[in-house]
């Protein structure tokens, strides 16, 4: 019997005055618990590979490794992303983790949970209300031509990517929507370290650009304070816990493909403030959540991992060696070997950041001795520990071994400053080139003309020293999500940028990507059902 949320809470030393309880499972932590709280834990990064429709489990093996720690007697607390409705009714289906390495209450993390998305979309749409009721009233700077801010939802629909408000009127004008992770209020949330500092970020916002060219900020739409009302609580990290009683705090949720995806840094201190180990994961793989993690988490925080966890699965790396989804089952050691380059690219790409890096092999129960043998070969043949990991059908006994060989390859001195892999002052085209040729493995990048004359608009403004955030394909490490293993041969190209300033970083659409994902042909949504008892199925 897992212990209530507040039970939970008072084994952290968090006081019952600085817990508001959204019932007896899950609970909203004040940004009091940190104070007096100097960092005391070690922070470890799971990562992974490049992504199939096979399953890499990255979240399972997060909840598994650190129910490991927990099993052989370490403080160890996870900080991890909140669930987004879209990929829950959408293709992915639900984000706690699977089997035995889950977080509880599951059905009602992956639905409303304790309301953090509604209030982000609530705020973001009510600066979109605002904009367009002062283009009405001809109140603001702007243009309908120059305003930049579209609206959001947490569902994927395709139908709203584009779409003309106003019909008819003097303001109408051609706009979208993105997905409620893709919105910078959700990045602002998830990097802001205090109410002071989310409000100066929903200042910061620029909302579009003037006829002449100027950058018109959210301030001069004078609601700072209604958005600040909306997002207070939403401010605050949320407590819950795994299936074998690991506090979990979980906030935030911006994707990796289209956003920076990592939880909040609120959440990651308060991991690192009430356990010996911290363990956050970043999204998709490496190339997408392991890149963005360091360069703009981490960067603007100041938090740094002292390991690096890399998940990889048998029937993943098959796939990426050429095996077809539904022949997943059979061994086929030489389509293994093959698919390894796709778990070489992304140990490269890691281990440019000074960390130690383990592979960790998410069993899955059709993996056959030889398949694991090659996989623990090859680790061994670059010096990479590696540990299997049974995290599904074990929970944290099934990680014991894995949690062994993370704590035995953390540095005994503290860890060095992160080697960022471009600076601020490098122009652009130094910092796309930086992350497409040292962590995507491409040749080089080029910008279309929409691109460049977009980037000329925000590097006129004063914005072009702004970190990147890569806007691609989780699917490959090029920006063609057909290209599996570790594609050689191609370029990057950048269609377009957004800017983000008041979470400090410029968006760069690669490929295809939108920032509003599609349902598929036949959605999650249609196998979840609610039964006369009120339960919830098909989550």
């Amino acid at each position: 019997m897992l212990p209530d949320i507040a039970s939970l809470a008072h084994s952290l030393s968090i006081s019952n005055d600085h817990l508001s309880l959204h019932g007896v499972d899950k609970a909203k932590v004040s940004l009091k618990a940190l104070k007096d709280k100097p960092r005391r834990g070690r922070l470890i990064l799971v990562s992974a590979i490049t992504p199939t429709p096979a399953g890499e489990g990255k979240t399972t093996v997060s909840i598994g490794l650190a129910q490991g720690l927990k099993r052989i007697g370490q403080s160890v607390a996870l900080a991890l992303r909140q669930p987004s409705m879209g990929p829950v009714f959408g293709r992915k289906g639900g984000a706690t983790g699977g089997g035995k390495s889950t977080v509880q209450p599951a059905q009602s993390i992956n639905l409303h949970f304790t309301g953090d998305f509604h209030a982000i979309t609530s705020a973001h749409n009510l600066l979109s209300s605002v904009l367009d009721n002062q283009l009405f009233n001809q109140q603001t700077r702007l243009t309908p031509g120059g305003l930049l801010w579209k609206r959001v939802m947490d569902v994927n629909d395709r139908a709203l990517r584009r779409i003309r408000t106003s019909l008819g009127a003097t303001t109408e004008r051609a706009t979208g929507f993105d997905i409620t992770a893709a919105s910078e209020v959700m990045a602002i949330l998830c990097l802001s370290e205090n109410l002071a500092d989310l409000r100066s970020r929903l200042d910061r916002i620029v909302t579009g650009f003037t006829p002449e060219g100027e950058p018109v900020l959210a301030k001069e739409a004078r609601v700072t304070g209604a958005l600040l009302a909306l997002l207070r609580d939403a401010l605050q990290p949320n407590l819950v816990q795994s299936v074998e009683g690991v506090p979990a705090f979980l906030h935030g949720g911006p994707f990796a493909n289209i956003a920076h995806g990592c939880n909040s840094v609120l959440a990651t201190r308060m991991a690192l403030a009430h356990a010996d180990f911290a363990v956050t994961e970043a999204g998709f793989a490496f190339d997408l959540g392991g890149e963005k993690f360091m360069h703009i988490k981490c960067r603007q925080s100041g938090l740094q991992p002292e390991a690096i966890v890399i998940v990889a699965t048998i029937r993943a790396l098959k796939m990426h060696g050429g095996v077809a989804l539904d022949a997943l089952t059979h061994p086929d050691p030489e389509a293994l070997k093959k698919g390894l380059d796709n778990l070489a690219a992304h140990l490269d790409s890691a281990q440019q950041f000074e960390r130690p890096v383990i592979v960790a092999i998410n069993q899955f129960t059709n993996d056959s001795a030889e398949e694991i043998a090659l996989v623990k070969e090859f680790c061994e043949s670059r010096g990479v520990p590696c540990a299997l990991a049974n995290v599904f059908g074990e929970g944290g006994a099934g990680a014991t071994k894995l949690a062994e060989t993370v704590l035995a390859a953390l540095p005994k001195e503290p860890a060095k400053p992160l080697p960022f892999l471009y600076q601020p002052h490098d122009s652009v085209e130094q910092k796309l080139h930086a992350i497409a040729t040292r962590i995507y493995g491409a040749d080089g990048v080029m910008l279309t003309d929409e691109a460049k004359a977009k980037f000329a608009l925000f590097d006129r403004s004063g914005f072009g020293h702004l970190p990147l955030c890569m806007a691609k394909t989780q699917n490959s490490l090029s920006d063609d999500a057909t290209k599996l293993g570790r594609p050689k041969g191609f370029q990057i190209t950048v269609r377009d940028f957004e800017i983000a300033n008041g979470a400090g970083f410029l968006v760069a659409l690669t490929g295809t990507m939108m920032r509003m994902p599609a349902l598929p042909k036949v959605p999650a949504a249609e196998r979840i059902q609610v039964g006369e008892d009120g339960g919830i199925t098909g989550i």
